[in-house]
């Protein structure tokens, strides 16, 4: 059931994304570091698994009507929008973070981590939406 493991790697990379943001709030760089890695790897298979899923299966209509229908639609138009532009935010932010430069870091990553976090929550909210509500 690749719709749940998506929905499970979504909720672990906000759980990661969280717990990294943290760590640095506390000071301790190489624990966010380990963090925003795992964080990434974990978008990773998510988006690997996505893929593969949507190729083999893929889309599914949403079964809902009226406010749900509207609610649903408006929670997808923006998490569209924003996971295609997470990816190139996030491989930016993580290299520079690996390369030491901080004050670029810190730059983009004021806006990566927001984006991502929603797009990692609004996954999973899709998922609910269109696998278990009805």
């Amino acid at each position: 059931d690749l719709p749940a493991v998506n929905a499970i790697l979504s909720a672990t990379a906000a759980v990661f994304l969280t717990a990294g943001y943290l760590q640095i709030r506390r000071g301790r760089a190489d624990v966010h570091k380990r963090f925003m890695l795992a964080a990434l790897a974990t978008s990773a298979l998510f988006l690997t698994s996505y893929v593969v899923y949507h190729a083999n299966a893929g889309s599914r209509p949403f079964p809902g009507s009226g406010i749900a229908r509207t609610l649903y639609f408006a929670i997808l138009i923006t998490h569209v929008a924003l996971a295609a532009t997470i990816l190139p935010l996030a491989l930016t932010t993580a290299t520079r973070g690996l390369r030491a430069q901080y004050d670029r870091h810190v730059r983009i990553a004021r806006w990566t981590l927001p984006l991502w976090i929603y797009v990692s929550v609004t996954g999973v909210v899709i998922y609910l939406m269109l696998y278990q509500m009805y």
